[in-house]
């Protein structure tokens, strides 16, 4: 433990001027900080803000499954407005300020709105789930009541999560902890009850969905290769069934087609003026039909190409979707994982170990790696999706909208 060089007596005086000078003074170390957290407090708030404003001006947007996008974007950006400015001034004094009133707000709104935005992911997840699992019977069920009612019974669940250890908060008697502003307890239960509801179970229940989201897509895209392959087998074979082309097609693969008288306006193009004998008006005519029916049997080949290219592509086309639906399910759960699993763990240790205590850096450093998620979900949640990124770069734009 360091302590201040100072006497007592008429050096006092001296010395508390002193700390009052060094206290001024920010080191470049703390200033580089403080620019740095703000800048992430700052693109938090822009990031969530352009989510909420594209899904309200964007009536293409304005789906049920997006609802829960805009609460998960409420949440995070009252993470950025109410909670990181003062963790801010609480890293750059070291001190907190403010009293224990304050503290025990910010401390309520950092523990709400954090494991709110914790559950919001696993009720993404749900929605996710339900949407590709039982996709026609869920259809039915995903209203904008629904949606609205899974995000007041997420709010419910962070309420009731944060409020025991709150109301419980144990108050040090030392005069060390009276300008410190922490959540503090040693109560086992507690301790268990937090860090499980708020990060424990929802972390299982986004892995055991995402695993099964991304099984029941790799089925779909299976069932999908083998009926495209069915279908170019059927093809090549040469058993398609007629009726499966356009009115007006059928003629041209089902053998040439009888001739045709000429038209009058065929005749017409002939001036009566050059008096071309009969014979040669009929090799005029079979001429002209025989470069109609190469024409004909040209546009047939060329479809046929077309459609056995698109059958060859499929399974390219669905190892591509399944190759990005994965990479998205992994920024989805490895964003989640590196940003919250250390600071619970660190809860865990510090809650129930007498003898393990962790330095204030690398508890703000832990603290903050869990803010960066507010910052990430807006991006991980949005851009994967051609609807959003439209939306974004009309407000970008500042264009009207639909």
């Amino acid at each position: 433990m360091d302590f201040p060089n100072c006497t007592e007596g008429v050096f006092a005086t001296n010395c508390s001027v002193n700390d009052s000078l060094d206290t001024t003074k920010l080191p470049p170390s703390k200033i580089l900080l403080t620019m740095t957290l703000s800048a992430l407090a700052i693109l938090t708030t822009f990031f969530n803000c352009l989510v909420i404003t594209a899904i309200a001006v964007t009536r293409k947007l304005h789906h049920p499954a997006n609802y829960l996008i805009c609460s998960l974007a409420v949440t995070d950006l009252l993470v950025a407005v109410l909670v990181m400015p003062f963790s801010i001034m609480y890293i750059q004094k070291q001190t907190w300020l403010m009293g224990q009133v304050v503290c025990t707000i910010w401390l309520s709104v950092d523990i709400t709105c954090c494991t709110c935005s914790i559950l919001h992911l696993a009720a993404i997840a749900i929605d996710r789930y339900r949407a590709i699992t039982d996709a026609v019977e869920y259809s039915r069920k995903r209203t904008g009541a629904r949606a609205g009612a899974m995000v007041a019974v997420v709010w419910l669940l962070s309420i009731l999560i944060s409020l025991p250890p709150l109301i419980w908060r144990h108050y040090s008697g030392d005069s060390e902890q009276e300008d410190q502003c922490i959540m503090m307890h040693h109560h086992m239960a507690f301790t268990l009850y937090s860090t499980l509801g708020a990060f424990y179970i929802p972390l299982m229940l986004i892995l055991i969905l995402y695993y099964k989201i991304y099984r029941a897509a790799q089925t779909l895209y299976m069932r999908r290769e083998a009926s495209r392959a069915s279908r170019h087998s059927c093809m090549t074979n040469g058993s398609m069934i007629p009726s499966s082309y356009p009115a007006g097609e059928g003629a041209d693969d089902g053998g040439p087609p009888s001739p045709e008288p000429v038209s009058p306006r065929e005749k017409s193009f002939s001036e009566p003026s050059t008096e071309e004998p009969p014979r040669e008006r009929v090799r005029a005519s079979v001429k002209a039909f025989q470069s109609k029916s190469r024409r004909k049997e040209s546009r047939t080949e060329s479809r046929n190409e077309s459609r056995r290219s698109q059958f060859s592509q499929g399974p390219r086309i669905s190892g591509s979707r399944e190759r990005k639906a994965a990479s998205t399910l992994g920024l989805i759960i490895g964003a989640f994982v590196v940003c919250w699993l250390p600071f619970f763990v660190k809860e865990v240790i510090a809650n129930t170990c007498g003898s393990c205590s962790t330095s204030m850096e690398m508890a703000d450093f832990l603290t903050w790696l869990g803010y960066l998620n507010s910052l990430i979900n807006p991006l991980i949640y949005t851009i994967f999706n051609e609807d959003f990124k439209k939306a974004f770069q009309r407000l970008v734009r500042c264009s009207h909208y639909l």
